[in-house]
C-alpha cells in the first residue's frame, strides 16, 4: 500500500481543471476545482483495491503564466 498518491493539477485551456495521477493511469477533469476534487477521489477509488487505497490524495497545481518581454 502506498502513503498518498500525486496528481498533477493544471487549468484547462478551455476553462475547468485537469488532474493526472503520477505514476498511474489515472486522469480526470471537472468545470470548477471543487468538483475536480471530488473526481479526483472516485477515481482513485476505482483504481485501487480496498487493501491498496492510498491514505492520502495530493493535488500539485501546476499553473503556466507567459509574460510578454
Amino acid at each position: 500500500m502506498e502513503k498518498e498518491i500525486i496528481f498533477l493539477v493544471e487549468e484547462a485551456p478551455e476553462g475547468g481543471y485537469t488532474a493526472k495521477a503520477l505514476g498511474h493511469s489515472i486522469c480526470t477533469e471537472a468545470d470548477s476545482f471543487a468538483k475536480l476534487k471530488k473526481r479526483v477521489q472516485d477515481a482513485t477509488r476505482c483504481h485501487f483495491e480496498t487493501k491498496e487505497m492510498p491514505r492520502v490524495i495530493r493535488l500539485h497545481m501546476v499553473k503556466d503564466e507567459v509574460i510578454p518581454v
